[in-house]
């Protein structure tokens, strides 16, 4: 094809791309014409028109995802799979890390990490480094999510999660018993039935930086029953109120034993810049090794 040709095909092209669409004109016409045009009265055209449904709120898309969920039937041997996806932050024992980032998830109740997982996937919770991971694209769907749930909620802790300073326990213990314990129970065990994520066992940075989010707003699916109820808490307060929480221990049968690697990551390259939870077997030799080189 020549250039002159070339040229004129691209001309065309342009021009009939700028031109509107019969469709667009016959509409055109027809508003400029007024009521009644084409033998349709106003009130015909009324009842044609199909009424607008309104679009649904993140939280509704949420909700939606979260009862299909509960409604399958968990595959764990699948959901080990999916976790992989996972284990890139949280890592094989799903310990996460002291600073916070990263929440232990390994343990929590498994409609606790459902919803949050149907929240960050719609907006309806905003974390810039779980939506990547969430999306239907890396993780799946429904199935997906309810298989990966129960692996995550079968997976045994450690007790070695970060703790605050310890200053102020009794103070932190009272307003525990009036703030928290009623949802979060007294061991701060959650409540699986009503969502309620269990808090023993959890790292004193990520309580903090939850706690802080929730009250500011910036964690929009928060229960607006705690953001009223943590509303007046001062920074003094929200610490030893925090760090007792962090020192609530899981029930024994929920701990991993003392040296325990999570067997189906075998080979994984584990926190090589050691900010993450190291596996207990890991901080024994290191605790034993500093007190070696005091005497």
């Amino acid at each position: 094809m020549s250039r002159t040709m070339l040229r004129t095909c691209i001309t065309l092209l342009g021009c009939a791309l700028a031109m509107p669409s019969l469709a667009d004109t016959a509409t055109e016409r027809s508003s400029d014409i007024g009521p009644g045009a084409a033998g349709v009265t106003p009130a015909e055209s009324s009842e044609a028109a199909p009424a607008e449904t309104p679009a649904e709120t993140p939280a509704e898309i949420a909700k939606r995802e979260y009862d299909q969920v509960l409604t399958l039937t968990p595959d764990i041997e699948r959901g080990r799979r999916v976790y992989l996806t996972c284990a890139v932050c949280h890592l094989p024992e799903g310990w996460g890390s002291v600073d916070g980032i990263y929440p232990q998830i390994a343990g929590q109740l498994r409609t606790v990490i459902i919803k949050q997982l149907a929240d960050f996937r719609t907006g309806n919770r905003d974390n810039p480094l779980m939506y990547p991971f969430s999306v239907p694209e890396i993780l799946g769907g429904p199935q997906e999510i309810a298989d990966v749930a129960a692996y995550v909620a079968a997976l045994p802790m450690t007790a070695n999660n970060g703790l605050g300073p310890g200053t102020d326990l009794a103070l932190g213990e009272q307003l525990y018993g009036e703030h928290c314990a009623g949802c979060h129970g007294a061991a701060g065990e959650g409540d699986e039935a009503e969502h309620i994520p269990a808090l023993a066992g959890q790292h004193y940075a990520h309580l903090m930086r939850q706690f802080d989010a929730i009250r500011s707003g910036e964690r929009k699916n928060a229960d607006s029953k705690m953001t009223d109820e943590i509303r007046d808490i001062n920074a003094q307060q929200q610490s030893a109120m925090l760090d007792y929480t962090s020192r609530l221990r899981p029930a024994a049968d929920k701990l991993a034993a003392e040296g325990w690697l999570n067997p189906d990551f075998p080979h994984y390259l584990r926190d090589a810049m050691g900010l993450r939870v190291a596996p207990p077997a890991v901080l024994a030799p290191a605790a034993s090794g500093a007190e070696e080189s005091k005497h």
